[in-house]
């Protein structure tokens, strides 16, 4: 039994005692974080230069693209570090650093998923008004609302997180520091506090979750009654992506969260924490980009222009 004054450091968890399992999940996670790097990058620059993707929705897209990026960045070198040097070691202040920084930008890209199927809303079933209600500084603000939501939220749950008193020991049973992992160290008497965390969490993520499904309900419905083919098509094109999206995240962050003590193992938790924190921001670049024919032509040109260059 210990408490938090006397802690200082952690123990993450590792994927494997073996030697050679090491380096494979090094060289794994490496391959990942690459194509991670890649994919956001690219659509960061194709938006960023080219003035036809200056709209609403490649504005929040490319805020997404930066939030996928900072993420996994949060969470995969250091354990690729660990694995590399098999350590699993992290410091008292660098694990509340990694708490940090992981909800900021799991909240932020919440908010901005949210965010953007209100943008896809407006588009279809409100074109009219699209002009008005998604202006440039309309666009500004919503994604200043979301990213600074999300740091209100993170500053809150590391404090409360940070403040409980710890009497676990200091192994955390994941490759990061991970909310759920860090209140299960926090001493039996901290249970309404701990309480608290999980409901504000599951309260916000179900406001946006009811507030995207209510928002496809209309856009299904606006998209059905088009007469054409090719503008059902049109519009399914991008709304797709954005759904596929947040089906992923979603359906694997709730289950990461809400699942019942009885089904918790090591194990299923390190694979449901890789897929709702390590593969998402790898294949969202993808799920946009390829069923976007003008954003993937950019990334076409925008390649073959850096090989031609070298």
């Amino acid at each position: 039994m210990t408490n938090s004054s006397s802690i200082t450091q952690f123990l993450l968890l590792a994927f494997s005692d073996t030697r050679k399992l090491q380096l494979l999940h090094f060289w794994l996670f490496l391959g990942i974080y690459l194509a991670s790097l890649l994919g956001n990058g690219l659509i960061i620059t194709a938006i960023a230069c080219n003035h036809r993707f200056h709209t609403p929705m490649y504005f929040f897209l490319l805020n997404l693209s930066l939030i996928n990026l900072a993420s996994i960045s949060t969470t995969v070198p250091v354990s690729m570090t660990n694995s590399l040097w098999d350590t699993m070691a992290i410091s008292y202040s660098g694990c509340a650093a990694q708490f940090f920084l992981f909800v900021f930008f799991l909240s932020a890209e919440l908010y901005l998923l949210t965010v953007m199927a209100y943008d896809r809303y407006v588009a279809i079933c409100k074109p009219l008004h699209y002009g008005t209600l998604l202006g440039s500084r309309a666009c500004v603000h919503m994604a200043a609302a979301a990213w600074g939501s999300a740091f209100l939220n993170s500053s809150l749950h590391t404090a409360k997180a940070f403040s409980i008193p710890l009497c676990g020991g200091n192994a955390v049973h994941q490759f990061f520091c991970d909310i759920p992992q860090i209140i299960k160290l926090s001493c039996s008497q901290s249970y309404l506090r701990k309480v608290w965390l999980l409901v504000v969490s599951v309260c916000l993520a179900f406001v946006c979750f009811v507030f995207i499904v209510v928002s496809y309900m209309q856009i299904f419905r606006a998209v059905l009654r088009i007469p054409s083919q090719q503008g059902r098509h049109k519009a399914f094109s991008t709304c797709l992506p954005h759904l596929a999206v947040v089906s992923l995240f979603i359906s694997t962050g709730m289950f990461a969260y809400l699942k019942p003590p009885s089904m918790s193992s090591p194990s299923l938790d390190l694979m449901v924490a890789v897929l709702y924190a390590v593969v998402p921001p790898a294949v969202n670049p993808l799920i946009y980009s390829m069923r976007n024919k003008e954003l993937m032509d950019s990334l076409r040109k925008l390649m073959t222009g850096c090989f031609h260059k070298q």
